[in-house]
């Protein structure tokens, strides 16, 4: 006997422990924490499982070129009408009797161009789709990295704030002692507790807004608000070499930005799509069998089979095919248009950024320059008010452009990082770095 049954497996879901989420582990660079956003934000994650769902859609398509295998078993308790078959001498109705029928199929396309065309057309799409997860994984990776330099901002801002509170201090000590010496008025104390008083309400400020940026730092990155952080980076420092002439980065940008691959990927898979319809008007080849066996009892079945082989040649289907081809072409014309329209952004981007970065290093020269002086102008109204030949004003003010210039360079710094995850990001930089 071939067949007596046919056994249906049915995956069970089993079920899965609860998944612990998972922490990065030591000091946390700028580099970790966009390798971290990059692989496991939800908007990465998602990307990621849109790509394995056009990974499985290539499979779909490929099962149009393979085997096909069925099977099926049946057990029927009938009667027969004779006299339907028109036999000479044949009549009436038969007694009930069974019937067990037991049967195994198999049949494979050999040609078929049209399905061949789908199948690559699918790769493509599966490849523009692990481009779109590499395109977002690179913008959560950026953001990750704008929240990480924003809270060493704000860190740093905190030390500038407690460094202005100890020299404020200062400067009030040195007021009350003039004072008490009768060298200066009363206004002098008074001026310098305010510019204490202020600056304390700037560190109250600065310390909740490095808690906040803290909060923002977590969500980028997926990860509970309560979970332990320790930065190992600084504000403001260099590490790779990015281009400094537009048009190398332009070109640097083409080449590497997940952004046009994914939309080149897509222009071809429309072009084999709209070839795939094409293709429908060709002759295609199959070719099939089966075996059965059949009987009224179990002990007693007999075996039979058939083989075939045929070609279908499409003729006419009312000019559905023509229409679809021409639908085919005007989503590639549209899809050109994307294609070069996300090759412009590209471009644009690319120059934009190393403008940008251009600025910022300026920036941080020019802000360095900037610090330097606002502490000299310090240390020198401090020896003049030391000295009896100026009051407090010189110094509140001297500590005033210190602040201001302490500021500039925390937001220069800051501008210069932004700049530089930005020009990662405009280049394609972020998408695989090394190691990853």
């Amino acid at each position: 006997m071939l067949l007596l049954s046919i056994f249906l497996a049915m995956p069970l879901a089993a079920q899965q422990p609860t998944a612990q989420v998972a922490v990065p582990q030591g000091p946390l660079t700028l580099d970790g924490a966009m390798r971290w956003a990059r692989h496991q934000a939800v908007s990465s994650s998602v990307a990621q499982l849109n790509a394995g769902i056009a990974y499985t859609r290539v499979g779909q398509r490929k099962a149009d070129l393979l085997p096909n295998v069925a099977g099926s078993a049946s057990y029927t308790r009938q009667t027969l009408n004779l006299d339907e078959f028109g036999f000479p001498g044949v009549s009436g109705v038969t007694d009930p009797f069974d019937l067990y029928r037991a049967r195994l199929g198999v049949t494979q396309t050999l040609v078929d161009l049209s399905a061949l065309s789908r199948v690559s057309a699918a790769s493509d799409s599966m490849r523009a789709a692990q481009n779109d997860a590499a395109a977002i994984g690179s913008t959560a990776a950026a953001n990750a990295g704008a929240a990480y330099v924003r809270h060493l901002a704000a860190v740093a801002t905190v030390q500038a704030r407690e460094a202005d509170s100890a020299i404020a201090a200062d400067l009030l000590q040195q007021a009350q002692d003039l004072v008490n010496a009768g060298v200066s008025p009363e206004i002098d104390l008074t001026r310098n507790q305010v510019n204490l008083s202020a600056v304390r309400t700037q560190l109250v400020l600065a310390r909740n807004a490095r808690e906040s940026s803290r909060i923002d730092l977590l969500r980028a990155l997926s990860l509970p608000s309560e979970t332990p952080l320790v930065l190992a980076d600084t504000l403001g420092q260099e590490d790779l070499a990015l281009p400094t002439d537009e048009d190398t980065a332009v070109s640097v940008a083409i080449s590497q930005r997940p952004e046009v691959v994914a939309e080149r990927q897509r222009t071809r898979a429309v072009e084999l799509n709209r070839r795939a319809v094409g293709r429908e008007n060709l002759p295609s080849a199959i070719a099939g069998g089966a075996v059965q066996e059949s009987g009224q009892h179990l002990d007693g079945l007999s075996a039979s089979w058939n083989v075939q082989v045929g070609i279908a040649v499409p003729i006419l289907d009312g000019f559905r095919r023509q229409k679809r081809r021409d639908e085919q072409t005007l989503r590639l014309e549209a899809q050109k248009l994307r294609e070069r329209d996300i090759s412009q952004q590209v471009d644009a981007d690319a120059r934009r950024a190393v403008l940008d970065l251009r600025s910022a290093r300026e920036q941080v020269e020019v802000a360095g320059q900037r610090l330097e002086l606002a502490e000299r102008e310090l240390r020198q109204a401090e020896e003049r008010v030391a000295a009896g030949v100026a009051g407090s004003v010189e110094t509140t003010n001297a500590q005033r452009n210190l602040v201001t210039a302490r500021d500039a360079q925390i937001l220069s710094r800051l501008s210069l990082d932004l700049a530089r995850i930005e020009a990662y990001q405009a280049l394609g930089l972020i998408v695989n770095p090394a190691g990853s």
